[in-house]
């Protein structure tokens, strides 16, 4: 009998709460900054690019993308060159997946060919830029495995540190280290490890403003190489969000007759 009331007693006693794992919290937090960037349908932009040696030297590009949200499928985008005259008219098309591989062409005026570019070359620099293939898709849930590592503030935001380790074959990166701020959900710092565990490089994102009052994109983009030294600049501007674009926009067969 007195087996029998211990073993109600432990059965009506209230249950202490499980604590979440550090890799079910960060899951919860990717999952919270995804779905509160969901239906913004498509955007085009403008872009200043700068790419600066480690001896300082400086070159400039400019350049257009438009950007399809595809709900079903990882994003689809299209950037095209404009200046300088030697790679102007390049042409970049992308179709982002989840744990498949990334599809991706490069259409090289000069050549007047389109080149498809390899899943084992995605980490391999984006003309000649501290991006890689790999950094200009977009960041589909599945792509990572979730860990948080602690909150903290970066320049007085509260942010949380993730780290993120890629799910699909090919990648350049060991993990990622993402700063997400957490009014925006959005990323304001990303270190990138390579396949030795080393730190890479840096990403810093800045000037965000919001866009039919609910999406953030920042302006400003700077990549540091800590192994090379050379960093790269984008500066967006002229965010236009839905402006009509569909799949069509983004068909492999008129990628040369982009302008």
């Amino acid at each position: 009998m007195r087996l029998l009331v211990i073993l109600l007693t432990a059965l009506l006693l209230p249950k202490p709460a499980l604590a979440a794992t550090p890799e079910a919290l960060g899951l919860a937090i990717a999952e919270q900054a995804d779905a509160s960037d969901r239906g913004w349908g498509d955007v085009t932009a403008a872009l200043s690019m700068t790419l600066r040696n480690a001896n300082g030297v400086e070159s400039q590009r400019e350049l257009r993308v438009q950007i399809l949200e595809v709900t079903d499928d990882g994003d689809r985008s299209l950037t095209l060159f404009d200046t300088p005259r030697d790679i102007a008219g390049t042409a970049f098309l992308s179709y982002t997946h989840a744990l498949t591989p990334d599809d991706q062409w490069l259409y090289l005026p000069a050549l007047k060919r389109v080149k498809r570019i390899a899943s084992a070359n995605k980490s391999g620099p984006f003309m000649g830029s501290e991006f890689a293939y790999e950094d200009l898709t977009s960041d589909e849930l599945a792509k990572y495995h979730y860990t948080l590592l602690r909150t903290d503030t970066l320049e007085g935001r509260a942010v949380d540190v993730v780290e993120q380790q890629p799910q699909y074959a090919n990648s350049g990166y060991t993990r990622r280290v993402v700063w997400l701020d957490q009014a925006m959900h959005q990323a304001l710092k990303i270190e990138f490890y390579n396949r030795g565990n080393a730190l890479l490089k840096t990403l810093t994102l800045s000037d965000y403003a919001q866009y039919l009052g609910q999406y953030w994109r920042a302006s400003r983009l700077h990549m540091v190489n800590h192994q090379s030294g050379k960093e790269t600049d984008l500066v967006w501007r002229d965010y236009q969000f839905r402006t009509g674009l569909s799949l069509r926009d983004f068909d492999q067969n008129t990628l040369k007759h982009s302008r």
